[in-house]
C-alpha cells in the first residue's frame, strides 16, 4: 500500500497503522495517493494533555510542514479535514485566535469548501473559571471542521449522507402542495415534491459523546492500556468519509489517536493508514479489530 522501508505496527484487509512521527511518515509517503485526509490534530490548549498539544502562538508554525505534506498527498480531487477546537486566552475570558489564523494560512495553497459545526450537546460546563463560577460565559459545546480541498471542485456527492425526511417532509411528498411565494421570497416550485430519498443535511453535525463504555474500552482495560481521552465518535467521520469518498479510496488520520478514522473507514470499505505517536495508544487501536496481523519492530 506505501513505500518500501516502512513496517507497519499492524494491518488489517484494508489498511495499516504506523507507530511513529507523523511528519516523518508523510514524508515517505507517495504523491496524489490519499483521497481524504481526515483527523483531529492536537488543540492548541492552555493545559497539556496526555496526548500532546502546541501552545496557541506557536500553533501556526508548528502545523504548516504537515500541511505541506498533506497538500502533495491528496489526489487533485481531494479533501482534508480536521476538526480544531478553539483555545482560550491564558488568565482571560477572551479567545485566542489561532484557528483563523491557520485557516487562513492553510488556504494559500488550500481551497476552504465549506466549514462544519460539531455540535456536543453533552459537553462539560467550560471553561469552569468563565462558566461556573464567575458565569460570564455559556459552555463551548461546539467545534469547528473545517473543509479544504486541493481544488474548488472535489469529489464530493450529499446523496452519499442523506437523512430520513421529516415527518412533514413526508406528509408533504403524499399529499402534495400548492406552488406558491414563501414570506422569504423563495419561490416553491413543484420540484420540491420529489423524493430524492433523503433530506440533504446541513453543515451542523449534531453527535453527543458520552460513551463511557464500549468494545474498545473494554479490550484496553483488560490489556492494562491507557484509552485515548480525546477521541472522535463514529458518526463524525462516518459522515465525511460517505461524503466524501467512495469504496476503495484511501482514508489518512496523520494524527490517529485511537484510530477511530481508520476502523470506521475500514466497516465502510474505504483503504486506510493512519498514524499515531504514542505506542500505548497504537496498541490500544489495534484492539478496535478483531483480527488485526500485529508486525514485529
Amino acid at each position: 500500500m506505501i513505500t518500501a522501508g516502512m513496517e507497519p505496527s499492524y494491518t488489517t484487509p484494508l489498511g495499516q497503522c504506523f507507530e511513529g512521527d507523523a511528519l516523518e511518515v508523510l514524508r515517505q509517503l507517495p504523491s496524489a495517493s490519499v483521497a481524504l485526509v481526515l483527523t483531529s490534530p492536537p488543540f492548541a490548549l492552555r493545559r497539556r494533555k496526555a496526548y500532546g498539544n502546541v501552545e496557541a502562538s506557536e500553533y501556526v508554525e508548528w502545523f504548516w510542514p504537515f500541511a505541506v505534506e498533506i497538500h502533495r498527498l491528496l489526489t487533485d480531487d481531494g479533501s482534508f479535514v480536521f476538526e480544531l477546537g478553539g483555545a482560550w486566552e491564558r488568565g482571560r475570558g477572551t479567545r485566542s485566535l489561532y484557528q483563523y489564523e491557520l485557516i487562513l494560512r492553510l488556504c494559500t495553497i488550500f481551497h476552504l469548501a465549506q466549514e462544519f459545526y460539531w455540535y456536543n450537546p453533552s459537553k462539560m460546563p467550560t471553561p469552569a473559571e468563565w462558566v461556573t463560577i464567575r458565569r460570564t460565559r455559556v459552555k463551548d459545546a461546539v467545534n469547528p471542521i473545517w473543509w479544504l480541498a486541493k481544488t474548488d471542485s472535489p469529489n464530493a456527492d450529499n446523496r452519499r449522507v442523506l437523512r430520513p425526511y421529516s415527518r412533514s417532509m413526508r406528509r408533504l411528498l403524499r399529499d402534495g402542495y400548492q406552488t406558491a411565494r414563501r414570506p422569504s421570497q423563495h419561490d416553491i416550485g413543484p420540484h420540491f415534491r420529489r423524493d430524492n430519498g433523503g433530506a440533504i443535511p446541513p453543515n451542523l453535525l449534531q453527535v453527543p459523546n458520552t460513551r463511557s463504555s464500549d468494545e474498545y474500552f473494554r479490550r484496553c482495560r483488560a490489556a492494562g492500556l491507557p484509552i485515548h481521552p480525546a477521541r472522535f465518535p463514529a458518526p463524525v467521520p462516518e459522515f465525511f468519509i460517505r461524503f466524501l469518498t467512495e469504496p476503495g479510496q484511501l482514508v489518512l488520520d496523520p494524527f490517529a489517536g485511537s484510530n477511530v478514522t481508520g476502523h470506521v473507514a475500514e466497516q465502510l470499505g474505504r483503504r486506510w493508514l493512519s498514524i499515531e505517536i504514542n505506542p500505548d495508544y497504537v496498541a490500544g487501536s489495534q484492539l478496535r479489530f478483531d483480527s488485526p496481523v500485529v508486525h514485529s519492530l
